[in-house]
């Protein structure tokens, strides 16, 4: 049996994705291929259609639509890295003359953003005649002429530019259209890609289209039978809650199991070669049949050996199991010696956070310079250690963009494995809140706050509800919040390690730790009063039961000199934070989803929209609707009765 075995292995090379049938290729104008999941209505069904949204028209053989609500938009260009499309702008609109490029009526482009395409971030926005002059910068560094496609640097005064991937205002939020620029008083606007933003290279090639680039994806509950099996799901970044298949490393293509799916990608003799070229071709089955028997009998001897030598020194030193540990870390294998040394030791000067029972995580470098975060967990048994690293392993293969990658692992420590996250570099919402640790550095401001709340709400919503097995953090705390330079939340600190109850505050050494709803409750508050202490919880909500919301509110945000809107919003916060603690215990009641659906909204609205939004005024049903009211009025401690 095992000859037969190591034969199939030797002369049957593995089954390469994307081998598979796949549909003609569709061709419309100057456009060769049509990527996968767009098609041309043409009346074949070939691989079916993942939504209408997808489906375009080929006019006279020669130009390429897309049709988006009641509108229909010329392509001019695919990006099929990062899952985009470049359209032109409507035809016979009012145009406005630059010595740059014509600029379009503001209200010419009405485009209406769905579950599968958005305005993409890449695009950098030419305004004109607006009457803020402080909405964007005069100085575009380079824009295309609409006529030659070339690229030149001369401007008018009475126009600027905006890009939308650095917009730090608010002013444009992803889903909405141009149109947004007409509240400052702009009369036309443009739009143009540097067409290296859609190469996945990061870098710009100088190479800029004029037009609008569309970003697609596919939504969360139609997203999850698509995907090769050779390929992971990433968030779109320009679609609300949209994603797409990307192709694993070692293997190229759309992703799609329905498009070109996989490829294997590999490099023989100097040349790039895919599929089955990859694999190493062999002829001659005697030879090989008595490769196999020499083999198999190789292996049979090993396994006794190894199997006497377990026997003889079973158990005496985890050293010994080194190997099967190493197999459950499927990521990169660091020493304990190494990490030990990126931490000095394990000081205390580079101790993040301590997540009681569930371990304690610490800042450290690397040789080659990388910064990391390094989860040390304290486990009881071999059984308890084989669980943290089966764990650590689910979760790095999930894929959000705000969550740290696991970068692998350590096992030759005992019974004390080290998880090893990549770190932004940017310190952790605690020292930012606290401005302790952040060189010269002022606590963040309430933009940066509400970005951050709806952020990590959004991540824990997704690790809940949208993969399987659901994926619970069970030891939420600010200083798990790690931040990047643009503020953005990568998650680190995921419990490893089982602990039986869910309910608030079942533990006094580490109340709401091990309920995520709970423990979102807790840093809520810390956002909002900009400190963390034992007593917060208690003293905050006893002030927002008593209307003095202001109170809990960092000083730093100067409560009362915010306009209307904002002390809507800081409610709005305050309310969330507080139902959390009151009802995220009390058997899912309120779930992690509910929050996210209060907080994410937050982040996109002003002054006019706010007011409709449950704010301060629901503060009191919210209290009178809770069965702990009583608890609460009793004692500070009462708080963290289950």
């Amino acid at each position: 049996m095992i000859m037969i075995i190591f034969f199939l292995l030797l002369v049957v090379p593995p089954a390469a994705s994307g081998d598979t049938h796949r549909c003609a290729p569709e061709k419309c104008g100057s456009f060769d291929s049509i990527p996968y999941p767009f098609r041309i209505d043409n009346g074949s069904d070939c691989g079916g259609l993942l939504s209408d949204a997808f489906r375009l028209s080929c006019v006279n053989s020669t130009s390429l639509f897309v049709n988006i609500g009641s509108y229909r938009y010329e392509i001019i260009h695919f990006f099929p890295a990062s899952g985009g499309l470049l359209v032109a702008f409507a035809n016979n609109t009012t145009r406005y003359s630059s010595s740059c490029r014509g600029y379009h009526d503001i209200r010419s482009f009405r485009f209406q953003a769905n579950d599968y395409l958005g305005i993409s971030k890449d695009n950098l926005v030419g305004l004109y005649g607006c009457g803020d002059s402080s909405l964007c910068r005069s100085d575009c560094g380079g824009c295309p002429d609409a006529n030659t496609s070339t690229t030149t640097t001369t401007f008018t005064d009475s126009g600027c530019c905006y890009s939308l991937s650095e917009d730090r205002d608010g002013v444009w939020q992803v889903g909405e259209s141009f149109s947004v620029f007409e509240e400052f008083g702009c009369k036309g606007f443009s739009s143009w890609v540097d067409s290296g933003s859609g190469s996945g290279s990061g870098s710009r090639s100088g190479d800029l289209r004029y037009g609008v680039k569309l970003e697609w994806a596919v939504p969360s509950d139609v997203i999850k039978d698509t995907c090769d099996s050779n390929a992971r799901i990433v968030n779109a970044s320009s679609v609300t809650f949209g994603m797409r298949c990307e192709c694993v490393d070692g293997f190229v293509g759309d992703g799609f199991a329905k498009g070109t799916g996989c490829l294997k990608y590999c490099v023989r003799d100097g040349s790039e070669v895919y599929g089955n070229a990859c694999y190493v071709k062999r002829h001659g089955r005697g030879k090989h049949m008595l490769i196999a028997g020499i083999l198999a009998l190789a292996l049979s001897i090993a396994t006794l050996i190894a199997f006497f030598c377990l026997l003889k020194r079973q158990s005496k030193n985890l050293d010994q199991n080194s190997v099967p540990l190493q197999k459950e870390c499927r990521t990169r294998l660091f020493t304990h010696t190494e990490l030990e040394q990126a931490t000095n030791g394990f000081s205390n000067d580079q101790k993040l956070v301590d997540i009681g029972d569930g371990g304690t995580i610490y800042t450290g470098t690397l040789t080659d310079g990388l910064k990391v975060a390094i989860h040390k967990v304290r486990c009881k048994n071999e059984t308890n250690l084989i669980q943290v690293l089966s764990r650590a392993k689910i979760i790095s293969e999930v894929s959000h963009t705000n969550m740290a990658r696991i970068l692998g692992c350590s096992v030759d420590s005992g019974y004390t494995p080290l998880v090893v996250y990549e770190h932004p570099g940017n310190g952790t919402l605690e020292q930012h809140l606290c401005q302790t640790g952040i060189d010269g550095k002022m606590g963040l401001d309430w933009h940066n706050r509400l970005k951050i709340t709806a952020q990590l709400s959004s991540v824990l919503a997704y690790l809940q509800t949208d993969i399987f097995p659901p994926v619970f953090h069970q030891g939420l705390q600010s200083g798990c919040v790690l931040l990047d330079h643009d503020m953005s939340v990568k998650l680190v600190g995921f419990r490893l390690t089982d602990h039986g109850s869910d309910m608030c505050g079942s533990n006094s050494d580490a109340p709401f730790l091990f309920n995520d709803v709970c423990a979102l409750g807790v840093v809520l508050l810390e956002i909002l009063a900009g400190k963390k202490s034992a007593e917060l919880a208690t003293v905050a909500l006893r002030k927002i039961r008593n209307g003095k919301v202001e109170e809990v509110v960092d000083p730093m945000l100067y409560y009362h000199e915010q306009p209307p809107y904002r002390k809507e919003q800081m409610g709005i916060v305050a309310d969330v934070a507080t139902r959390c603690l009151l009802f995220g215990g009390d058997d899912g009641r309120l779930g992690m989803n509910d929050v996210a659906r209060e907080l994410i909204p937050l982040t996109k609205e002003t002054g006019d929209h706010v007011g409709s939004r449950r704010g301060p005024a629901g503060l009191e049903e919210t209290f009178s609707n809770s069965s702990l009211l009583q608890m609460i009025s009793l004692s500070p401690d009462s708080i963290y009765a289950p």
